[in-house]
């Protein structure tokens, strides 16, 4: 029941995202990829909530990417169940509107590829711990800034983003997000590293973090003649004073390191 309301709300929220959109005259999508991964990982600290164990996870990941005449949209939606049988669902919708394509100018310089406006929604949506209610806090937090990318040697891609945080349940701050996708064979072999780096900036009422977390993938799909469509591999999360706790507060671990199995199709 969880999972298939979880499931209504991330369709709610993709068709909100994609409908300013869709009414530009001529837009026009360059690329598509949707995907689902499934995590399982350990030694999870401490959860938004702060009022249970979030020490094992298993995780159920979609992802939409897309390009178009205007930009980009990248979205994501977590379904987490925790050990303590806890849940979250968590969305993030990132549309960037690229100043190059719109005003039809070469923005080009140095490294930089185009210049962007970027934006970013954030969803938060918990079950109550103590299971009194039907869902216990939320959230919505709503991001805006500029956007570059870069010209990398060797990466698929590599974004640059710098937002302005306008927090729903605490003072606002600043964030700074890396993108990034770099594909290697070893041998015969296949293979995608790929991540995000988000530094958010002190504010009154919480801590400066940090928050690296990046997916090693082996292209499994290709043995089978279909490269990019199935990956197995390991995701590792290093976040410094998680969700701007600082490490030690109330006597919290806020420092998380975790590895998660992780297995992800692309349809």
């Amino acid at each position: 029941m969880k999972l298939t309301k979880s499931l209504s709300l991330l369709s709610l929220s993709f068709s909100l995202a994609c409908a300013p959109f869709a009414a530009l005259t001529h837009a026009e999508t360059l690329w598509s990829d949707n995907s689902l991964t499934a995590l399982h990982g350990k030694n999870y600290e401490v959860n938004y909530s702060l009022s249970s164990d979030d020490s094992t996870r298993n995780v159920l990941t979609f992802e939409h990417a897309s390009g178009h005449s205007w930009g980009d949209l990248f979205i994501f939606s977590d379904y987490l169940v925790s050990d303590d049988d806890s849940s979250e669902l968590y969305t993030e919708i990132s549309p960037r509107l690229s100043l190059g394509k719109l005003s039809g100018s070469e923005l080009a310089f140095g490294p930089v590829k185009d210049v962007l406006l970027a934006g970013q929604l954030e969803l938060g949506n918990m079950d109550d711990p103590d299971h009194l209610t039907a869902t216990g806090p939320h959230f919505t937090n709503k991001l805006a800034g500029v956007g570059f990318d870069l010209a990398v040697p060797g990466f698929a891609y590599f974004q640059t983003n710098l937002y302005h945080r306008n927090n729903d349940d605490r003072a606002d701050n600043e964030q700074l997000t890396l993108v990034w996708g770099l594909p290697f064979t070893l041998g015969s072999e296949q293979f995608l590293y790929d991540g995000f780096l988000d530094w958010a900036s002190a504010s009154r009422d919480v801590h400066a973090s940090m928050n690296f977390t990046s997916q090693l993938k082996w292209d499994i799909g290709a043995r089978a003649g279909k490269p990019k469509k199935l990956y197995a591999g390991l995701e590792y999360v290093h976040w410094n004073d998680k969700f701007g706790i600082k490490n030690g507060t109330w006597g919290i671990d806020s420092n998380e390191r975790n590895i998660n199995l992780l297995l992800k199709y692309h349809f």
